[in-house]
């Protein structure tokens, strides 16, 4: 079976990692953060639900093509609503 180079990044308080891997084809997104999973900083748990593809949310079932960056997103720590309401409290836009 053929081979693709992928990538898996996290960037959050526990560290930042671009981790490079070569899979086999038709891997998906989900199986490529399990693969990577013993290299992930300490503390990160990955959610299915939270993956991206070059900044686009995929599913974790979504197959995965030569070259592509499967991204791992942390839940929102203060919700974007909430940011803007603060940010017009302060003048700011």
């Amino acid at each position: 079976m053929a081979e693709i180079a992928v990538e898996v990044a996290y960037a959050g308080p526990e560290g930042q990692v671009v981790l490079a891997l070569r899979v086999p084809s038709g891997t998906t997104a989900w199986e490529a953060v399990e693969r990577a999973r013993a290299e992930l900083p300490e503390g990160v748990a990955p959610d299915p639900s939270r993956l991206g593809i070059y900044a686009k949310k995929v599913p974790p079932g979504q197959v995965l093509e030569e070259g592509d960056r499967v991204e791992l997103y942390r839940p929102l720590t203060l919700d974007p609503m909430e940011a803007r309401r603060r940010r017009a409290m302060r003048g700011g836009t």
